[in-house]
């Protein structure tokens, strides 16, 4: 059997960068989420946003391309979502994601930053952290990354 180890930080946002997901929901938002990875044969290692985002880490079934995963994550939860009384305000994912792929030694550092999401986010933005993530990753940035 080959060996295979595909590790992603993704990054998804609410349409609009909306706030849009209650703390009321999250917990079985993650779930819901989690069980979509695991029928992708994909395991999520750790979940965790506010009201406007969800980071995941991810290690990836070498089965499914990174794309199909994401789509498949945000088809399925955008419905389930719109079927939560809780989220009368929640209009979808915004179009675009962001995923980073991570080395296995940085898998602890990287559930810990996804884990103090709340904490970071009393002093840091979405734009901001966003921004920042997607430079350090060696791409341009755009405005067009946050529909």
């Amino acid at each position: 059997m080959s060996a295979v180890s595909s590790l992603y930080h993704i990054v998804i946002n609410t349409h609009g960068r909306k706030m849009t997901l209650p703390d009321s929901i999250t917990e079985n938002l993650y779930r819901y989420i989690t069980g979509v990875a695991r029928n992708k044969k994909s395991t999520i290692m750790a979940i965790n946003g506010i009201e406007n985002h969800v980071h995941m880490l991810v290690e990836l079934s070498p089965t499914i391309a990174l794309s199909d995963l994401v789509r498949d994550i945000k088809q399925a939860s955008s419905k389930w979502l719109k079927g939560q009384p809780e989220c009368t305000m929640f209009d979808g994912w915004g179009k675009e994601y962001g995923a980073f792929s991570c080395s296995s030694r940085d898998t602890e550092m990287i559930k810990k930053y996804i884990a103090n999401q709340r904490v970071h986010h009393r002093t840091n933005s979405f734009e901001n952290e966003y921004q920042r993530m997607v430079l350090l990753s060696g791409n341009e940035w755009n405005e067009y990354r946050l529909t």
